[in-house]
C-alpha cells in the first residue's frame, strides 16, 4: 500500500482507541498494534520516514488495513495480547517460550502423591509452578522429603482397601519418610494437614508451616517425648535456613511480581519475578526479538502479561521501571524510587544485564546465532589451534550410542562455516558388528560415510572429530587408510570426560583453553552429535524399529520384558539377578525361562552373542 493508496482510507479511521490489523495481498495477518488514537497511529506508518528496515518491510507487504475500536486504551492493551496470542502475526514480537516448564504435582487421589511432572494433565490434580529449572525443584521436593512425611508408593489407598488389610507399611515407614497410611496407621484428616504444609512450601510461605511444627514439638516436649521433639526442631532448623536463603529483602512486602526490560536494536530482554512473602520464587530472562519498533512500554505490557499467565501470579502489586498496562485494572503498578521495592528493581535489572551480556557472549563464541566475522574468527583459532593446514569451513563429527547395553547406533553431524548444516547430519544402524563393539561400529560409519562422498564426488570436510577417544579414534583412521584417504583430511579424538583432543599416533592429547572460542566451538558440535544420536535412539524406540535382548527369548513378551527393564533398568543388572529374585516381578515360571537363558547348568552365566 502506497502513500497516496493510503491517504484514500486515512479519512475513514476514527480518532479513538482500538486495534489496527494489517493484511498482505493473500489476506495474511501480518501484524496486529494497539492505539490511543488509532488514525494518527496508523497514519505515522506511511506519512514518516522509516529507519528500521523491517518496518520499512512491513509497509511494504501492506496491502489492506483493518481496526476495532474500544471504548478504553486498557480495552485496546486486552484486545491486542488476545489477537497476538491467536495469531501470532509474523511482524509481531513472539513471546512464546519452547521449554517445558518443570510443575510439581499434587496427584488427586486418595492420600496424594506429591512429585515432578512436566506433563500437565486435566485429571483434577492440582500443579504447584511451573518452576524455571529441575534444580529449584529437586530442592524443594527434598526439603518436604526430610520434613514432610508424605507416602511415595502408588497403592490405591481407598478406604476398602485399607480396611480389608491388603497392603503392609514398606520401607519408607521404617526410615520415617511416611507414616504408613497404608495400614491405617494414619488419618486422611492428617495427611491433608501434610498436603496444607507442602503448599505452604510450595508458595514460599513457610512461615506457616514452622508455626505447625513448633506447636508439634511444644506438644512431644510436653508430652515427655524428647527426642521426636528434637527431629521436629531440626526440621524447624531446615525450613528456617532455606527461608534465609530465599529472602531478598524482608518478609514484610508480601506478594509481588518485578518486572523489567533492556532493549537494543535488536532484542529486548525482560526480566520477571515473583515474589512471596519477601521471597523469590520464581525468576526468568527472555530474549525477545523485536520485529518492527516496538517500544519498551509495549514489549514490557505483554511480556509481563504473559510470565504472569505462565506462572500464575495473583499478586495485586507489580513493580516496573515505568508505567506499564495489566490485564487486571485492580492490579497497582508502582515505579520505585527508592527502598527495598527499588533494591528488587534494581535486582531485576542486574539479572536482565546478566542475561544479556551472557547471551551476546555465547553469540560471539558460536553457541548462538553468529554473524559470519565471528565464525571466521572462531575457526581461524581453532585453525591455529590444531595446526591444521587448512580453515576448517566443513568440520563432521561422529558418536557412537547405545540402549541399555544393545542395539548401537551411530549419528554424524555436520559444521559449515562454523554453522550447523542440518541436511547433511546423517544417521547410521549398524550392519556388520555383532554386539556392542565402539570400535568396530565406529570403524564401519566412518568407512560407510566417506566412500560415498568418494562416490559421490562430493567434498570432504577439512576435520573429522571423533567423540570417544583413542579407541575410537584408531577404529576411524583403520577405515580412512582402507579408503586412501589419510592426509586428505585432519581427523581428531574427543575425550569424553576432559574435553582433550588427540591425533593419531600422539601419546599426550592437547588441551584448549576451557572458555576459548575454539573449545566451546568443539563442545558445540559434540553436544549437536549427542542431541542428534539421542533423538535418533528416542525415535526408532517409539516405532519400534528394534526390540530388547529380553524379548527374543522364547516365551518372554513385550509386556514382560518391559517390566523387568522398568524394575532393574538393565540387561545388564537382570543378568545377575537371582531366580528367586526375578519370580518377586514376574512369577516362578517366567523367572525360570529367563533366568536359565543367561545361565548354564552350574548357575554360571553363559556367553550370549548378541
Amino acid at each position: 500500500m502506497t502513500r497516496e493508496e493510503f491517504s484514500n482510507i486515512a479519512s475513514s479511521i476514527p480518532h479513538q482507541p482500538g486495534c489496527y490489523k494489517y493484511f498482505d495481498e493473500d489476506n495474511n495477518l501480518l501484524y496486529v498494534g494497539k492505539a490511543k488514537d488509532l488514525r494518527k497511529r496508523v497514519s505515522s506508518y506511511f506519512n514518516k520516514t522509516v529507519d528500521n528496515y523491517k518496518t520499512r518491510k512491513l509497509v511494504s507487504l501492506i496491502n489492506s488495513i483493518d481496526y476495532t475500536v474500544t471504548n478504553t486504551e486498557h480495552d485496546a492493551f486486552l484486545l491486542e495480547n488476545t489477537l497476538i496470542k491467536h495469531y501470532q502475526p509474523r511482524f509481531n514480537i513472539d513471546l512464546k517460550d519452547d521449554k517445558t516448564y518443570p510443575f510439581i504435582v499434587i496427584k488427586k487421589e486418595p492420600f496424594p502423591r506429591v512429585f515432578f511432572t512436566r506433563r500437565v494433565i486435566r485429571d483434577g490434580s492440582e500443579y504447584l509452578g511451573p518452576f524455571t529449572g529441575v534444580g529449584k525443584v529437586k530442592e524443594l521436593l527434598n526439603l518436604i522429603k526430610q520434613n514432610i512425611p508424605l507416602r511415595t508408593c502408588s497403592l490405591n489407598l481407598s478406604a476398602a482397601n485399607i480396611a480389608k488389610g491388603k497392603y503392609k507399611v514398606c520401607l519408607e515407614y521404617h526410615l520415617g519418610n511416611c507414616s504408613g497410611p497404608c495400614e491405617g496407621l494414619q488419618s486422611e484428616t492428617d495427611y491433608a494437614a501434610n498436603i496444607s504444609n507442602v503448599r505452604h512450601i510450595l508458595k514460599g510461605n513457610t512461615g506457616e508451616v514452622i508455626k505447625y511444627l513448633k506447636e508439634e514439638m511444644q506438644q512431644h516436649a510436653a508430652d515427655m517425648h524428647f527426642e521426636k521433639a528434637e527431629i521436629v526442631r531440626q526440621k524447624i532448623e531446615d525450613l528456617n535456613n532455606y527461608q534465609v536463603r530465599s529472602t531478598v529483602v524482608n518478609a514484610h512486602l508480601g506478594n509481588l511480581d518485578v518486572a523489567s526490560i533492556i532493549s537494543d536494536e535488536q532484542y529486548a530482554f525482560v526480566n520477571y519475578m515473583m515474589i512471596a512473602n519477601g521471597a523469590i520464587v520464581y525468576a526468568k530472562t527472555l530474549r525477545i526479538e523485536k520485529k518492527i519498533e516496538e517500544e519498551d512500554a509495549d514489549i514490557l505490557s505483554l511480556a509481563l502479561e504473559e510470565m504472569r499467565t505462565t506462572f500464575q501470579s495473583n499478586a495485586k502489586e507489580v513493580i516496573s521501571p515505568f508505567e506499564v498496562e495489566v490485564a487486571d485494572e485492580s492490579i497497582k503498578v508502582t515505579v520505585p524510587k527508592s527502598g527495598d521495592k527499588k533494591k528488587l528493581l534494581d535486582l531485576s535489572y542486574k539479572n536482565a544485564e546478566i542475561t544479556k551480556q551472557e547471551l551476546r557472549k555465547n553469540d560471539a563464541l558460536m553457541l548462538g546465532k553468529a554473524t559470519e566475522e565471528n565464525a571466521a574468527t572462531v575457526l581461524e583459532e581453532l585453525q591455529d589451534s590444531l595446526q591444521l593446514t587448512e580453515l576448517p569451513m566443513h568440520i563432521e563429527c561422529f558418536d557412537n550410542s547405545n540402549f541399555q547395553g544393545a542395539y548401537p547406533v551411530s549419528a554424524m553431524v555436520c559444521f559449515k562455516n562454523g554453522l550447523p548444516s542440518k541436511k547433511d547430519y546423517r544417521h547410521f544402524h549398524i550392519k556388520t558388528v555383532e554386539g556392542i563393539n565402539d570400535f568396530a561400529s565406529m570403524s564401519e560409519v566412518v568407512y560407510r560415510r566417506y566412500k560415498r562422498l568418494m562416490e559421490d564426488k562430493a567434498a570432504l570436510p577439512q576435520l573429522v572429530i571423533i567423540d570417544g577417544g583413542k579407541g575410537q579414534l584408531g577404529a576411524a583412521m583403520e577405515s580412512i587408510e582402507k579408503l586412501g584417504l589419510t592426509g586428505s583430511m585432519t581427523i581428531v579424538g574427543l575425550a569424553k570426560r576432559e574435553e582433550s583432543i588427540f591425533f593419531p599416533g600422539d601419546s599426550e592429547p592437547i588441551q584448549l583453553p576451557f572458555d576459548s572460542p575454539a573449545h566451546l566451538l568443539i563442545r558445540r558440535i559434540r553436544d549437536e552429535v549427542h542431541r542428534f544420536g539421542i533423538t535418533f535412539h528416542r525415535q526408532i524406540r517409539s516405532k519400534g524399529t528394534f526390540k530388547n535382548e529380553l524379548e527374543g527369548i522364547a516365551g518372554i513378551g513385550e509386556k514382560t520384558a518391559t517390566e523387568l527393564l522398568k524394575t532393574f533398568r538393565s540387561v545388564k543388572n537382570i543378568k545377575a539377578l537371582t531366580e528367586r529374585e526375578l519370580t518377586k516381578v514376574i512369577g516362578a515360571s517366567k523367572a525360570r525361562i529367563v533366568w536359565s537363558y543367561f545361565h548354564n547348568e552350574d548357575g554360571e552365566l553363559k556367553e550370549i552373542s548378541e
